[in-house]
């Protein structure tokens, strides 16, 4: 059997996306738990409690919350990791040296090498995508010397080892050997390698033999760590309990100032205090006494409201994909309101923007342009004209450019049809000739078979058979494929299609309809579609002899001989006969457009970050409403550092006092280039120009790269990011952005498994945002507040009541009541707030996206908020505690009650008058209850008598209502006095008043800047070279909307490859079936 050269322990290919292991989860649980301030203080509190005669409240009082509060995070931890997870995780355990076989459209599980296939010349294709965002299908062929190796008694017999690089992140790169017994060393490159993550297609099965598993595949190099998130708001609470600490100990120094002086005043300790101290032993007896300033009872509240925040999105029926039954889930409740914040969201293209299915739309054939647009948008709607087949039945003028046309369709690619009985089905690396093929077919020009030397259609019903003399492969250098053929009635003809920069520069002066179907293409680009010229040239046999001569000296040069090739195509490929185009549409998900419109004006950022083609992203772009027909563009492509750096200054410079601010430019730059932009020494610039920009586009990335650019924005703009995807090659920058969203589509779930909340299509990102995000972040902050507001409330008044007792740590409140108040009376509020807010209607935040800037910017939820909450909780304490004293002269209890009537009555909302008159029906029945206990149930003695007492007295409901009153004269009269309405009190009046008009002018959708159009104008003409004005003159500065997706430069070439089948004859069978992969 083969095994390995080095004796090293590989790993099994198995990858788990949880975030805790079996042995990592209870350091990394309780390292996240303890580095939330909160808890970490109140693990500092128990500990004090500890101390003999130190506590005033008992030593349990707060480890038993704490332990709760720690349960019960720690539950939620475990069921959203590990039972999420169980449900989709698939483990395949292969080992190094195993020989694997995989059928088509399997995803493979490590990196190996191909042995043999069912295809000729032992080829096979696969689907990168997964890994480089390429829509294009890439060729793999192996070894001649294994290539017939393919039944189970040949493979038995296969001994030898490989020697192998060790494992790295590059995924185009490969250097080995394989070590055959009594045979010479053999060389193995990328072209025999299949990569982990990849999706066999077109091919019925492979042979493989194992290299790479587990964390040494190419896939697995790429990765990036999962980090433990924490939000934006979760990390200001942080800073507002420091807040909070900072004032306990002030309090706690005012009291033992007040203590020390009392003790001067009166020389001597009371003798019912019982206790004796100094400075910090009573320093410490009164951090006790207040620590609950600082709400114990917030944590384990988020935790809970957040649980249910996230089955709100689960539950979300506008967010159900009804095509594969897939709802929205939330893979983590941690990051709710941080959907609320987002600021930045990194878009993958490939089956994140588009569903990665070509189709053929539109053509222009003679200068008549055929193909109808849809009135609504369909997932079945393609090419349908009638008048295309009308024209070519009724002998229309143009009938044969039509059939020379769509004859050029049938001959002029690198497709292979499968016969299945009367169906015939269409195998291509090139997903654009397949759409071309197909449309082909549906207008009647069927292509049926191909030989190694010729071709054969049925046209109409006529059958056609086209000799292939030479195929002129596509590059992208060369945007353009040609094929030589003799044609049934024996002509010499070249058929060729490519990108109109290129074919209308090589157009005979003959050449007709050139201007009408110049306007054609350029329409078709303004739809987002990818366009293609076709042309075709009849060559004379004198003309084509001569060029042979050429062709056969230009295939055996040794240096140079890309070059010299495309020399030689370049010398016939010439005085061409224009017939038209074609225009294919990379079809876009649902609603695409209407969502990146709606996320632009809610002031979200979009950049696509892509591992496919330049072209490709740039049509996706226009399609997307992200790039306009009126936006200059800035195309970054530069083959070194210095260079990079040269053309990046260059148009900061240019850009002048505008760099900086968000200007209606596109900036579109290569992965080559973006590792430049991203060193030392030029990553700033770039980052300003970048954020100078509307719309970026970054093209030809890793996986790496597309991590790499999201931690630069996150870490430098200081900026709350989003990453979106579906692909292996987008979970580095789903795993590295605040949020990543991983979308359940075709190229397996790995992105999902990684992400923090997964959708099924790109369309739901905006409910998920600008609803979900918005009211989870007015939830959120308003349950804090709440909490901060409450406990405040009640512990200045302890406070209050040390000035009056001598500052001797005694507590106000019997000590169950103290521990009922946050649990019982006041639980009910903080849980409605945090699941019922609303800062105003679903139908709202959609019609006016503007909205989510108020969650945007954080402005309702910092340190200055925190003040103004806390020194209005310092002014109602002061009413709650002082005016009750007056009115009653033991009325402790009395002052709890009106603390919980306050609290609620000052938050009241819609849906939390149950919470508010539940509670205080609560405290009423537990009032008088209590305080009739004792002597029957041994506690709280104090109490006894006192329901009786005060639920009699007058002076009891005087105070019920005049004290909310006082508290809450303040809080109206602020509200009242705003001098200028925000939009978000304009909805909500609107909504109020049941009124529902668009104000379109209410917020401006771009930020511009005075003398914006002169400007403009002036920015335009300096960047000459740099960009490129779409309504220039010249056709060639238009987006074209060129793109065409094809194999370049692969193990074998175009011309070898459509020679090598012959599709009259059977496929080789199955003849190896014990080694399916499971």
């Amino acid at each position: 059997s083969l095994l390995p050269s080095h004796l090293l322990t590989f790993y099994l290919s198995t990858h788990s996306t949880a975030k805790y292991s079996m042995w990592s989860f209870l350091p990394r649980y309780l390292y996240l738990q303890f580095s939330k301030t909160a808890n970490a203080f109140f693990l500092f509190i128990t500990i004090l409690q500890q101390i003999p005669d130190v506590s005033p409240t008992g030593k349990y009082t707060t480890l038993v919350p704490l332990l709760v509060i720690l349960v019960i995070s720690g539950i939620k931890e475990i069921v959203e990791d590990y039972i999420l997870l169980l449900i989709v995780i698939l483990k395949i355990h292969v080992n190094v040296g195993d020989i694997v076989k995989a059928t088509n459209g399997q995803f493979l599980p490590a990196d190996m090498v191909l042995i043999s296939s069912s295809e000729p010349q032992a080829t096979c294709f696969v689907a990168t995508s997964n890994l480089d965002g390429e829509t294009n299908l890439k060729i793999r062929q192996a070894l001649s010397e294994t290539a017939t190796m393919k039944t189970e008694k040949q493979l038995s017999n296969l001994s030898g080892k490989i020697k192998c690089e060790e494992p790295n992140f590059h995924f185009n790169s490969f250097a080995g050997t394989l070590y055959l017994n009594e045979k010479s060393p053999i060389s193995i490159g990328p072209d025999q390698v299949l990569l982990r993550g990849t999706q066999l297609k077109n091919t019925e099965w492979i042979l493989g033999i194992v290299v790479y598993t587990g964390f040494e595949t190419k896939f697995m190099q790429n990765a990036v760590k999962s980090p433990l998130k924490r939000s934006k708001v979760e990390k200001v609470t942080n800073m507002q309990i420091l807040v909070l600490f900072l004032l306990l100990l002030v309090m706690s120094l005012v009291s033992c100032v007040g203590a020390i002086y009392w003790k001067d005043r009166y020389r001597a300790e009371p003798w019912y205090i019982g206790k004796s101290g100094n400075f910090g032993f009573d320093l410490l007896v009164f951090i006790i006494l207040y620590h609950n300033l600082i709400p114990i009872s917030l944590l384990v509240t988020l935790e809970i409201v957040k649980y249910i925040q996230a089955l709100f999105i689960n539950w979300d029926e506008d967010m159900h994909f009804k095509g594969s039954n897939v709802y929205a889930m939330a893979r983590t409740s941690n990051l709710n309101e941080e959907l609320g914040q987002v600021e930045y969201l990194f878009s993958d293209k490939t089956g994140t923007l588009t569903c990665n299915v070509m189709t053929f739309k539109k053509c222009s054939i003679a200068g008549i342009t055929y193909g109808q647009s849809p009135c609504f948008i369909s997932d079945t709607y393609e090419f349908n004209d009638p008048a295309l087949l009308q024209n070519f039945e009724n002998d229309h003028p143009t009938k044969e450019y039509i059939k020379e046309f769509l004859t050029l369709l049938c001959v002029c690619h690198t497709v292979v049809p499968e016969r299945e009985g009367n169906n015939i089905s269409y195998q291509a690396s090139s997903p654009d000739e397949a759409a071309l093929v197909k449309g082909a077919k549906k207008l009647g020009f069927v292509f049926t078979t191909r030989m190694p030397n010729s071709v054969t259609i049925e046209a109409m019903g006529e059958e056609l058979t086209f000799e292939i003399l030479n195929v002129l492969e596509f590059s992208s250098n060369r945007k353009r494929m040609s094929i030589i053929v003799r044609t049934p009635e024996g002509r010499l003809r070249l058929y060729c299609k490519g990108a109109d920069s290129v074919i209308y520069e090589r157009l005979s002066e003959n050449s007709l309809f050139v201007e009408e179907t110049l306007v054609h293409l350029e329409n078709f680009a303004k739809e987002g579609l990818r366009t293609l010229c076709v042309a075709y040239i009849d060559l004379t046999e004198i003309e084509y002899e001569q060029w042979l001569v050429m062709y056969k000296k230009a295939i055996t040069v040794v240096k140079d001989r890309m070059k010299t090739l495309e020399d030689c195509y370049d010398s016939i490929e010439k005085k061409f006969l224009l017939l038209g185009a074609t225009a294919i549409e990379d079809r876009l998900q649902a609603r695409v457009p209407e969502t990146i419109t709606s996320l632009l004006k809610a002031n979200i950022k979009i950049w696509v970050l892509t591992g496919d083609k330049q072209e490709t992203a740039i049509n996706i772009a226009y399609s997307c409403k992200l790039l306009s027909g009126q936006m200059p563009r800035i195309q970054l492509n530069a083959n070194s550092l210095e260079a990079t750096q040269q053309v990046i200054s260059q148009n900061c410079q240019d850009l002048g006092a505008l760099l900086g601010k968000e200007n209606d430019l596109a900036l579109i730059i290569d992965g080559k280039t973006l590792k430049y932009a991203l060193h030392v020494e030029v990553r700033k610039c770039f980052l300003n120009l970048a954020l100078s920009c509307r719309t970026v586009l970054c093209c030809r990335l890793s996986p790496l790269q597309k991590a790499e650019i999201v931690d630069v924005v996150k870490k430098q703009v200081k900026a709350i990011t989003l990453a979106i995807g579906d692909g292996a090659n987008d979970v580095g920058m789903i795993q590295t952005a605040h949020v990543g969203v991983g979308i359940s589509g075709n190229e397996g779930m790995l992105a999902t498994n990684n992400s923090d909340y997964a959708i099924a299509q790109f369309s739901y990102l905006e409910k998920l945002l600008l609803v979900h995000g918005a009211w989870n972040y007015f939830r959120v902050t308003k349950c804090i507040l709440y909490c901060f507001y409450k406990n405040v409330v009640l512990y200045i008044i302890e406070l209050w009541f040390a000035i009056v007792n001598g500052f001797s740590g005694q507590i106000i409140f019997e000590r169950w009541c103290i521990s009922l108040y946050n649990v019982i009376f006041t639980s009910l509020p903080p849980f409605t707030l945090g699941i019922f807010e609303r800062c105003c209607s679903q139908e709202s935040l959609l019609r006016y996206p503007q909205l989510y800037r108020i969650s945007q910017t954080g402005d309702i939820f910092n340190i200055k908020v925190l003040w103004i909450q806390c020194i209005n909780a310092i002014v109602h304490s002061f009413i709650l505690f002082w005016l009750p004293a007056k009115m009653l002269e033991h009325g402790s209890n009395f002052i709890v009650f009106c603390v919980c009537v306050i609290c609620m009555l000052l938050f009241c909302l819609q849906f939390t008058h149950f919470a508010i008159w539940g509670s205080i029906m609560i405290w009423l029945g537990f009032f008088a209850v209590y305080s009739s206990l004792w002597p029957t149930v041994p506690v709280a003695p104090e109490m006894t008598g006192q329901g009786s007492m005060a639920l009699v007295c007058p002076h009891f409901w005087l105070g019920f209502f005049i004290v909310p009153i006082v508290c809450l004269i303040q809080n109206v009269a602020w509200k009242s006095n705003t001098c200028h309405r925000t939009l978000l009190e304009e909805v909500r009046e609107m909504e109020s008043s049941g009124v529902q008009v668009l104000r379109r002018d209410s917020v401006q959708r771009w930020p511009m800047c005075p003398r914006w159009g002169g400007v403009l104008i002036s920015v335009t003409r300096m960047f000459t070279v740099h960009i490129y004005l779409l309504t220039a003159s010249p056709c060639f500065a238009l987006s074209d909307g060129y793109a065409f997706s094809q194999v370049e430069r692969a193990v074998i070439s175009q011309e070898e490859l459509v020679r090598s089948y012959d599709t009259t004859k059977n496929k080789p069978q199955k003849t190896f079936s014990s080694a399916t992969l499971e």
